[in-house]
């Protein structure tokens, strides 16, 4: 049992998931007159509404707007302008949407009295400005003319830049100016005044900005003139101070005087080091033989010495050719020896001068390398206080620099600045000027109307399926199965209302036994005689939710065609409202079921027997103070029994179950219970209840029957109930 329930419950999730455009289509097509009706209700307001507004004119003017100024000499630097972007035009637009300029639009037309922006004030606002004064909203000061004024100006503006637009041209610097009014010379008056004003407006800000710029040039100028003379000052005072002079602060003259001292150094001390090997040479020697000396190169190839080398040798030479003729005491060779020791003499002292001269070159090549290495070194000292010196010297020039420069760019900034001042040119001029428009903008009937229609069709396609969602009753077979759980043994018809009687479905089986109705009703006679084909169902009981579901209706309709089979009782245990006795004819004081119960009548006294039908009836009788303990009484079953074996088949209309309990009584003495629902008017909550308390007291519920069933209707809900009965010939004659 569990299993089967929770198949039950998957197969219905997955129903519930599948989109069913069928039942949609059905809904709508159920609800077509009433949308079409609310469609055309909607579009005839709309349409009334619509030719009783006042046309509006639209006119257009394009506006060129130049992403580059047009100025003599560029100084975008002092403006501050960079319009080689997107955000400068986002900007224009929101100046040509601004109050500023909407002001000055105003002012050049004199729109501030013009007749359409001095309208009267419609209804609502007469309405809300009636309901203000009504309000206890104290003592309300009047406002004073300027400050009348200035509202008025601000509700001018406002509608002025309410019926404006503003709308760039994609991928272009045009821009279109559209201005809506009920005249169309003044829309196009407005659109262009719109377009003019942002090119005076632009103008006139530019030229500001430039008479600004050359008052704040103007007074860094005499600042930066300032600081450029007390830099110069300061310069010129250390010059004079550290007594600096060249163009170099003095360093190219140090640096001269050291190459030149450096390299006399450098030759001092090589002829120092040169002159001191001589002179250790000379110190190795004796200078009481000068001959000695002689081995000294530098000695030896004195120019002097070389020549009284050659005196010397000559003298030898003299005497060793007098030798060969004359003795050593010839005067000859006497006088020959004496030139010869002259000579000699002579060499000798000359090389002991050569010597001295040495020592004394020697000394002063050493004295003056060390008066060059001083100086040298003084010289170093002096290139290092010059090398100080330069530092707050270059300080200084690159200030002094850095001030001129500065000067000298503001005051190129300020001529040039000065100079287009009367040649500025706007970066705006309108393209195409706005003309007065032929025929109004809007409104737009044909549209509106159309798009009245179409939304409303919408909205009452809406409304309908918010109807079909709160509508829960019962209105199909499928209803039946799939929001009461229970079996759909039949349907009956809706009978069309007879002026003649109250309850036409009373005898409708018997009147007319090929219609549509009574074919239903032998329908549900067939499904309970095949229900228990082994074990017929003899007693059986129809019931209902409510009152008015037509449970009598089925009760005598049954009861008629069972009664064609067989022999038949009809029962009408409906002691609370008690309606058999009526629909045959009987007084409602006649002897019934409640008599025979209390034993006050004879079964022969109680039992009616119907001529037309062929079947007996017993009723309710005297309704008695308490119809439950009646039915509940063992008398009661009592008289069942007796009854089943002088009947083929015995049928029971009883209360409705929500009303009461009789119904949940009878059901233990009863082979099967039909319940009838209502269709399209019985909540399904309210049926579900009671199948629910049938089933939990196990009454023999065999089947639902769906009574009143219109079958026209039905067919809008997707069941083809009628084309069925039409296949069948058992539709209702025309």
């Amino acid at each position: 049992m569990e299993t089967n329930n929770s198949q039950e419950n998957v197969s219905r999730l997955m129903g519930d998931d599948v989109i069913d455009l069928r039942q949609y289509w059905n809904t709508i097509n159920r609800h077509k007159w009433g949308i079409f009706g609310f469609a055309i209700v909607v579009t005839m307001l709309t349409t009334l509404v619509v030719f009783s507004m006042k046309p509006i004119y639209r006119a257009e003017a394009t506006l060129l707007i130049e992403s580059q100024n047009a100025n003599v000499v560029s100084i975008e630097e002092v403006y501050g302008l960079d319009s080689g972007n997107s955000e400068y035009y986002l900007t224009q637009f929101e100046i040509l949407k601004s109050r500023q300029l909407a002001e000055r639009v105003i002012d050049k037309l004199n729109l501030i009295d013009h007749p359409e922006f001095n309208q009267a004030p419609g209804f609502i606002a007469n309405t809300i400005a009636s309901a203000k004064a009504l309000l206890p909203l104290g003592v309300v000061e009047e406002p004073s003319e300027e400050e009348m004024a200035r509202i008025k100006l601000q509700n001018v503006t406002s509608q002025l830049i309410g019926n404006l637009t503003i709308e760039p041209i994609r991928k272009t610097q045009l821009v279109k100016i559209s201005y809506d009014s009920y005249e169309p010379l003044l829309s196009a008056e407005i659109a262009n005044a719109v377009g003019d004003a942002y090119i005076e407006n632009n103008l006139e800000a530019r030229l500001q900005l430039t008479m600004k710029a050359s008052g704040w040039l103007m007074e860094r100028l005499s600042g930066l003139r300032e600081k450029l003379k007390v830099s110069e000052q300061n310069l010129q005072q250390y010059r004079e101070q550290e007594q600096i002079v060249g163009s170099d602060g003095g360093f190219d003259i140090a640096n001269n005087e050291l190459d030149m001292v450096a390299s006399k150094h450098i030759e001092a001390r090589r002829e120092r080091m040169a002159l001191e090997s001589l002179n250790r040479q000379i110190k190795k020697l004796d200078r009481r033989n000068p001959e000695n000396f002689e081995l000294i190169p530098a000695i030896l190839q004195h120019p002097l010495v070389q020549s009284l080398k050659g005196t010397v040798l000559q003298a030898e030479l003299k005497k060793s050719e007098l030798s060969k003729r004359y003795g050593a005491k010839h005067p000859k060779m006497k006088a020959a020896q004496s030139e010869l020791d002259n000579a000699r003499r002579s060499l000798n002292a000359q090389i002991l001068s050569v010597v001295n001269g040495i020592e004394n070159e020697y000394r002063l090549a050493l004295s003056a390398e060390r008066s060059l290495k001083a100086a040298v070194d003084q010289t170093k000292r002096d290139l290092q206080s010059i090398n100080r010196k330069d530092y707050r010297l270059k300080e200084l020039e690159k200030e002094v620099d850095a001030n001129r420069q500065l000067y000298d760019t503001f005051f190129t900034r300020l001529s040039e600045t000065n100079a287009t001042g009367d040649l500025q040119s706007a970066n705006a001029r309108i393209s195409d000027p706005a003309q007065p428009p032929r025929g109004p903008e809007k409104p737009k009937k044909g549209l509106i109307m159309a798009l009245a229609f179409v939304v409303s069709i919408m909205f009452g396609i809406m409304f309908s399926f918010l109807l079909e969602a709160l509508n829960n009753t019962i209105k199909t077979a499928q209803d039946v199965e799939s929001k009461l759980g229970a079996t759909m043994l039949g349907l009956l018809p809706k009978l069309a209302k007879s002026k003649k009687t109250d309850n036409v479905s009373y005898t409708a089986y018997l009147d007319e036994n090929q219609s549509a109705f009574a074919e239903s009703v032998r329908t549900i006679r067939t499904g309970i005689v095949l229900s228990a084909l082994d074990n017929p169902h003899k007693i059986l009981c129809v019931t209902s939710s409510a009152p008015g579901e037509g449970k009598t209706s089925l009760t005598l309709s049954l009861a008629y065609s069972l009664g064609q089979m067989e022999k038949v009782l009809l029962i009408d245990a409906d002691m609370r409202r008690p309606s058999i006795a009526k629909a045959f004819g009987l007084s409602g004081k006649s002897a019934g079921l409640s008599n025979l119960v209390a034993g006050t009548a004879k079964l022969e006294e109680t039992i009616h027997k119907d001529e037309k039908s062929g079947i007996d009836i017993l009723p309710s009788g005297i309704i008695p103070p308490n119809p439950l303990e009646l039915l509940s009484s063992a008398r009661f079953a009592k008289v069942l029994e007796v009854l089943e074996t002088k009947y083929d088949r015995i049928v029971i209309d009883t209360a409705p179950t929500q009303a009461v309990s009789d119904a949940l009584v009878l059901s233990h003495h009863v082979g099967a219970m039909i319940y009838v629902v209502k269709a399209d008017a019985t909540n399904y909550q309210l049926a579900k209840n009671g199948l629910k308390r049938l089933n939990e007291v196990k009454a023999p519920l065999i089947g639902v029957v769906l009574n009143q069933v219109d079958i026209k209707k039905s067919a809008k809900y997707g069941d083809d109930y009628y084309g069925y009965y039409d296949v069948y010939g058992y539709t209702a004659e025309k």
